[in-house]
């Protein structure tokens, strides 16, 4: 028998991704440690900058209405899901990273970005970039109390982001039960060790943590 598939992420993320597993005829456990929430933010001067980045599809969620502002900019977008949600809010996408923020910036600046608007999270990975002159946390990711790890015993348990990966070592008391798939290498370096196993997707993006999921699961079913 397979190992059921836990998906920690936000919502709608959460969502999303149950039900792509589901649709492999695995079962998911739906466990978000976090929770998204809107902030105020005073956007610049669209006429200040010739590129915005994005770098999370919830950036185009929870930007509001100001958004409509910089529909005349170039839109880098971090990954397809990021990319998705910036045509479907009318915004003039040139570019769609590998899912890599990081990579993203680097990518638009040599492409000429000098002078960029970054929407993200307050919760950041990046504190500043050459191509960047201005960066508004549209939205935080705040984490939910009193989450109970029971249902994790026995599962995989999904990890999109380094503070996902802190966040479930710090409220699982027992780890050997428990096999982690990490979105990358840096995520995986915040799970800590005793884990039942420890798997690091091969592309920074949901589908490949899945797929990765889906071989660890028949994996560990076997032996």
């Amino acid at each position: 028998m397979t190992l059921p598939i836990a998906v920690l992420r936000p919502e709608p993320g959460n969502a999303a991704t149950a039900v792509a597993i589901e649709a492999q005829g695995r079962r998911a456990i739906r466990l978000p440690l976090f929770r998204i929430k809107a902030l105020p933010w005073d956007g610049p001067d669209p006429g200040a900058h010739d590129a915005l980045i994005l770098t999370s599809a919830n950036a185009v969620r929870h930007a509001g209405p100001a958004l409509s502002r910089y529909a005349a900019l170039p839109v880098h977008a971090v990954g397809a899901a990021t990319a998705a949600a910036a045509r479907a809010a009318g915004l003039r996408l040139v570019a769609t990273g590998s899912g890599d923020g990081r990579a993203l910036l680097d990518a638009a600046r040599a492409g000429g970005v000098r002078t960029a608007l970054l929407l993200t999270a307050r919760e950041r990975a990046v504190a500043s970039h050459p191509a960047v002159t201005a960066i508004e946390a549209v939205y935080a990711s705040e984490a939910i109390e009193r989450v109970d790890p029971a249902p994790l015993a026995g599962s995989i348990a999904l990890v999109h982001s380094a503070r996902a990966a802190a966040r479930l070592a710090e409220i699982v008391p027992d780890r050997s039960p428990i096999a982690v798939v990490a979105i990358s290498s840096a995520t995986a370096a915040m799970l800590g060790d005793d884990w039942r196993a420890v798997t690091v997707a091969a592309r920074p993006d949901d589908a490949a943590v899945i797929a990765a999921a889906m071989t660890l699961s028949d994996t560990l079913a076997r032996d």
